[in-house]
């Protein structure tokens, strides 16, 4: 991996950010690889995300968060985070009994396309341990009930701070995490599900849609809140059905996209290119 470092930041819009940020990397001797901004105008806010060779970087790599926050934030109001990338983070995949986005997060994990360490795989069914024996990887399986929901939590969460987990991926994970878990990972759970909410709610959506005559499937990953399936949204796509397409074709289509989508949002959230503001995301190409 590179050694770079990377900034991520939103503050009150203003003239002269951007040359001052670029004049503090410049006499550090900072190389910009990559740099991308947006201004929303009606919120009134600047978003910045800037990438910097740190090879001859005259700041030493733990104290340039304190450099920043000195130098820059504070004259500006800035809300920043820096990234280093060769910092290998650490994801858990949450599943239940459905394969098809945990098989393609792990091939793509196998294969090197992914910068992270996978060092378990949680569920509350005991199905997909045999996926994550083909990979190598730990399966923890908990018997997750409305009666025993607080006290699993609890054991999963110390699991997680075992692992030093960064993030969570919910690869169909089905089961609805609380507050409590929530709040120690915010902006840090990304779920992926099909975008026929709020329309077609319940166990069959596909065949709610089938019989309603939908033309268009889509999928939504986000970052998981406490307002169910209404967090920041990272990726979305949508694939065209007709009325030649069984509820199966459905299904099927839909799986597809639901993968896809959930490995876009987790390589973008991997590349430090997601920026959340409020409860909206900034995804910088």
């Amino acid at each position: 991996m590179p050694n770079t470092a990377i900034l991520l930041m939103h503050c009150p819009d203003r003239q002269g950010i951007v040359a001052n940020i670029a004049k503090f990397l410049s006499e550090n001797s900072g190389n910009v690889l990559y740099l991308d901004q947006h201004v929303d105008r009606e919120e009134k806010q600047f978003f910045m995300r800037v990438e910097w060779d740190l090879d001859n970087f005259s700041i030493p790599q733990e104290k340039v968060s304190d450099y920043f926050e000195t130098l820059i934030a504070k004259k500006y109001g800035a809300t920043f985070s820096i990234y280093f990338t060769r910092q290998r983070p650490r994801m858990a995949i949450f599943v239940s009994g459905m394969s098809h986005c945990l098989y393609d997060m792990l091939a793509r994990h196998s294969a090197g396309e992914w910068h992270v360490d996978v060092p378990l795989i949680v569920s509350n069914h005991s199905s997909m341990a045999a996926v994550a024996k083909q990979f190598d990887i730990p399966y923890y399986s908990f018997c997750v009930t409305a009666q025993s929901k607080d006290e699993e939590e609890k054991k999963q969460l110390a699991l997680l701070k075992e692992h030093n987990i960064n993030f969570v991926v919910l690869a169909r994970y089905m089961q609805v995490l609380s507050d409590a878990f929530i709040r120690h990972y915010p902006n840090k759970i990304i779920n992926i599900h099909h975008s026929f909410l709020p329309a077609f709610a319940g166990a069959k959506p596909y065949h709610a849609s089938y019989e309603r005559g939908v033309k268009i499937i889509g999928a939504t990953s986000h970052y998981v809140t406490a307002d169910l399936d209404a967090g920041p949204i990272i990726e979305q796509d949508v694939v065209r059905v007709t009325h030649k397409d069984a509820v199966d074709d459905l299904v099927q289509k839909g799986r597809d996209l639901e993968k896809i989508v959930l490995s876009r949002a987790v390589f973008a959230h991997l590349q430090r290119k997601v920026l959340v503001y409020k409860n909206k995301t900034i995804v910088f190409s």
